[in-house]
């Protein structure tokens, strides 16, 4: 197991400890998604007269928006893949069968091809025969 790393970011211009197993990097760019939300809100008439409460509901509330949003997204995504893996698959499928009956058809042709070459042997036989008489 990785070991727990410790960063200092900041968030709405607090400095914070965070720790956890992912990179430094990871935790630095949750930061600044927090902060992007909330300068966002920043920008919002009103958002300043709300209580830090209401605020802190409201910057939850929008990002498990987002969360729910990019899940649905990741399982339309998955669903999608899936539905190609599905199709090659068919394909893959039609595409053997179809090799498959190629084969057949030029073992066919040769079979017929060499009975073709033995009859013209024969008629040329024949013909000889019928000459020689």
């Amino acid at each position: 197991m990785s070991s727990k790393n410790r960063t200092q970011v900041i968030i709405a211009g607090k400095i914070y400890t965070l720790s956890g197993y992912e990179s430094e990097e990871y935790l630095q760019r949750v930061a600044a998604y927090l902060n992007g939300k909330i300068s966002d809100f920043r920008n919002v008439d009103g958002y300043q007269r709300l209580s830090p409460d209401m605020r802190g509901i409201l910057l939850n509330l929008n990002t498990a928006d987002d969360y729910f949003k990019m899940k649905n997204k990741v399982e339309e995504l998955e669903q999608d893949l899936s539905e190609k893996d599905r199709d090659i698959y068919e394909l893959r499928h039609e595409l053997i069968t179809a090799q498959i009956r190629l084969e057949n058809s030029e073992k066919q042709n040769q079979t017929l091809e060499d009975r073709n070459a033995e009859l013209q042997k024969e008629i040329v036989r024949l013909e000889t025969q019928i000459k020689n008489k």
